[in-house]
């Protein structure tokens, strides 16, 4: 396991250690999925990511998962995404290259295209680690009161090298409604529950995620945090620039705050509210270092 950088908080950076291979244990691509799967849906939105779409789409195919729907919904890319797409084009549900209103609009009109019980997207830049939708499905037979599950987070950069890792503690809903640590590409949740809140909010650009799991909250849905790595974060210069997330995703997180905590809290007040969490985190995180806690 490579060295964080030395003071780190791993939930507040992108970039923990010089890039290294990245390596999962042999078990993640062993795990069999449940004996009477349910149907997975799982949707790519997409926009000008042929660079990295190939293997987001592998990803999920190479799950091997029984009974997935996947589709890819590109918003008219200009690049070679749809040379990309057409080349795993057999593996898919459908796929789509049109025009769209964004991210959102995207997510909401692939998973139109579906029936799946369990749900979840992945971003067309991110990737689904080995085994990851077994363990979700696994799960969620076994535990039938639990509604979401996501798990932990491995940072990679434009060549999949390990940049970083997120171990995250068990789930904490209160924590949650403070600031959004889930990462995105692990969530898998039921379609009951997306129906009962009515899926993504389209009006959302930057924290439609975070809106998402709030009115899950909202909704009475029980968590749980698995303990795996599930997802592969990308982290790279054509994301969502700083800009951008200070001119939409600012705005955006005062406005989910403002909505479900009553007022918009400075970040440290935050902080200061979701110290236990952060430092369970980073316990949590010593731990996984130190060989002592099993992923």
């Amino acid at each position: 396991m490579p060295k964080a950088k030395r003071g780190i908080v791993p939930l507040r950076s992108w970039r923990h250690h010089e890039p290294q291979p990245l390596s999962l244990p042999v078990e993640y691509q062993q795990l069999m999925p449940p004996n009477d799967p349910p149907t997975m849906a799982i949707v790519t939105p997409s926009f000008n990511q042929g660079e990295f779409l190939g293997r987001t789409i592998e990803s999920v195919l190479s799950q091997n998962y029984p009974r997935l729907e996947y589709i890819v919904q590109d918003g008219g890319s200009t690049d070679d995404s749809v040379e990309v797409i057409r080349f795993y084009e057999t593996g898919l549900t459908k796929w789509v290259s049109a025009p769209d209103g964004g991210q959102a609009d995207a997510i909401v009109k692939g998973f139109e295209k579906t029936s799946g019980e369990l749900m979840g997207w992945v971003n067309s830049d991110d990737l689904l680690l080995p085994g990851a939708l077994n363990a979700a499905a696994n799960y969620l037979c076994e535990h039938p009161e639990i509604d979401v599950v996501y798990g932990h987070r491995i940072l990679i950069d434009v060549e999949d090298r390990e940049i970083g890792r997120w171990v995250l503690p068990p789930h904490c809903s209160r924590t949650l409604r403070w600031f959004d640590y889930v990462p995105q590409e692990t969530l898998i949740w039921r379609r009951s529950l997306w129906d009962r809140v009515g899926g993504i909010d389209p009006d959302f650009r930057f924290a439609l995620d975070w809106d998402l799991l709030l009115r899950f909250i909202d909704a009475g849905a029980n968590f749980a945090r698995l303990p795996r790595f599930m997802g592969g974060f990308r982290v790279h210069e054509e994301q969502k620039s700083h800009a951008w997330a200070q001119s939409v995703g600012k705005p955006e997180v005062k406005k989910l705050r403002q909505r479900h905590l009553g007022f918009a809290p400075s970040p440290s007040y935050v902080g200061v509210r979701c110290a236990k969490y952060l430092f369970s985190h980073i316990a949590y995180d010593g731990l996984y270092r130190a060989g002592m806690l099993r992923s």
